[in-house]
């Protein structure tokens, strides 16, 4: 007799055992990109595809391939807006552009739900509007038009990650001043109105899944001095967010991104600590964050963009 396998069990996971980090800014914008291993190792650059940018978002979709979407190429005060996608395939290979949909904008966020389908929320638009419209992307990758504005707090810098297996969060952001509020995704990509927010308010932070059912929020700006954090919020499998994680001994930094990776952990990678940094932070399947791995082969850079695949 052969095992009988549950079809929700680890061997027949899929789409979070490999990352990449792509595109950013260092002294300019960039479009290179970094692939993560299932060990958590970071690769050194890969010749960039697409349009270089900044301020954008990532997330999986269809089950084991990624997309990159939005953000913008000139700095204030008039930024270059964009919607246009790249596509990543199940081996960490980036498409040349897609055309855009949707509201051109700027830090918006993005997380998969639905098992193999993904969402891109919130950010700032051209002439420096707040958004809190939605663009669904389905399992083959096709982004969707507007979704009527959630009711939630249009914002920028927010974060965004998977948990409960089939959910998503937002989280976070900035308007005037630093947010904590959150927002659920449902298993169909419909986003709650405002939760009340939990831990440190702040933007620039990034976010992903662990443990194969949670996530974790980390990093980013209070808005004050000294700006940039290293605290962690943890988001069980029901959505509930944590309040703050002491601060991890890695360095505290803004504008990172994170990424699954080994199908049931994390990794948060890169950002600005006063100056563009390349170290990387390892989430355990625990949600444990780790102190920072000597800087990576990769380009120093902020503003990019992380998921998984494969």
């Amino acid at each position: 007799m052969f095992p009988i396998i549950p079809a929700n069990s680890a061997t027949a996971a899929s789409g979070n055992d490999e990352g990449i980090f792509g595109y950013g800014q260092t002294a300019s914008n960039v479009s290179m990109t970094n692939l993560v291993s299932n060990a958590g190792v970071v690769a050194s650059d890969v010749a960039g595809v697409g349009s270089v940018r900044r301020q954008l978002a990532a997330c999986e979709y269809g089950g084991d391939k990624g997309i990159f979407g939005f953000g913008c190429i000139d700095g204030p005060p008039h930024p270059n807006v964009l919607s246009m996608t790249n596509l990543v395939s199940n081996t960490g290979v980036v498409a040349s552009d897609v055309t855009g949909v949707g509201t051109a904008r700027y830090h918006p966020s993005a997380c998969s739900y639905g098992g193999d389908k993904g969402i891109f929320g919130f950010g700032r638009a051209a002439s420096y509007v707040y958004t809190a419209a939605t663009n669904l992307v389905s399992n083959a990758g096709v982004v969707a038009s507007d979704q009527a504005a959630a009711t939630g707090t249009g914002r920028k810098d927010s974060a965004a990650c998977e948990y409960g297996g089939d959910k998503g969060i937002f989280g976070y952001g900035n308007t005037s001043g630093a947010l904590s509020m959150t927002n659920l995704v449902s298993n169909a990509g419909v986003v709650s109105s405002d939760v009340t927010g939990v831990g440190t308010a702040r933007g620039y932070l990034a976010a992903c899944g662990y443990g194969g059912d949670k996530g974790i929020f980390g990093f980013g700006d209070i808005g004050q001095e000294p700006h940039a954090t290293a605290v962690t919020n943890l988001v069980s499998n029901a959505g509930v967010v944590a309040s703050d994680q002491a601060a991890v001994t890695g360095t505290a930094r803004t504008g990172p991104a994170a990424t699954q990776y080994g199908q049931d952990k994390g990794i948060f990678g890169y950002g600005n600590d006063g100056s563009d940094t390349a170290v990387t932070n390892l989430v355990s399947n625990t949600g444990v964050v780790a102190s920072d791995q000597a800087a990576t082969t990769g380009t120093a850079r902020n503003y990019l963009a992380a998921c998984s695949f494969n």
